[in-house]
């Protein structure tokens, strides 16, 4: 493979953004930049489904290593002239172990917050659907 591939879950305002921003920097067709919700099984080959990815990024980089986490925004970020040095930084003992944990905490919150958003926009879907007989 030559140019990382990125699942994401579009669902998410803070991962879509996330997303856009280095989808703008880095450039690359939609083949590139898939998102879980639209295309749930596109991971299955690697053990990966849409609530692994709508808990942490994967992607797949040049040479076909799913990564997961920091170990995946350091791939794409790899690509990112302006994150490079970034992605060194975040490979460096210490630091991966703090930004893992980091990472781990943010995600949590993070996919606790959108299984809400999503709850809530199921309800308000069922509410504005009338009873069958009400009308």
């Amino acid at each position: 493979m030559s140019i990382p591939r990125t699942f994401y879950n579009a669902n998410c305002p803070v991962c879509s953004a996330g997303v856009a921003h280095i989808r703008r920097l880095t450039g690359g067709g939609d083949d590139l930049w898939v998102d879980i919700t639209a295309r749930p099984d596109a991971l299955a080959s690697y053990g990966a489904d849409v609530e692994a990815v709508k808990k942490r990024l994967h992607v797949i980089d040049r040479q076909g290593v799913l990564r997961v986490g920091v170990p995946a925004f350091a791939a794409l970020w790899n690509e990112t002239p302006r994150y490079r040095r970034l992605a060194r930084i975040v490979r460096l003992p210490g630091v991966r172990q703090g930004a893992d944990a980091l990472y781990e905490l943010i995600a949590i919150v993070l996919y606790a917050w959108n299984k809400r958003r999503e709850q809530r926009q199921a309800r308000a879907c069922r509410a504005a659907v009338p009873a069958r007989g009400a009308e």
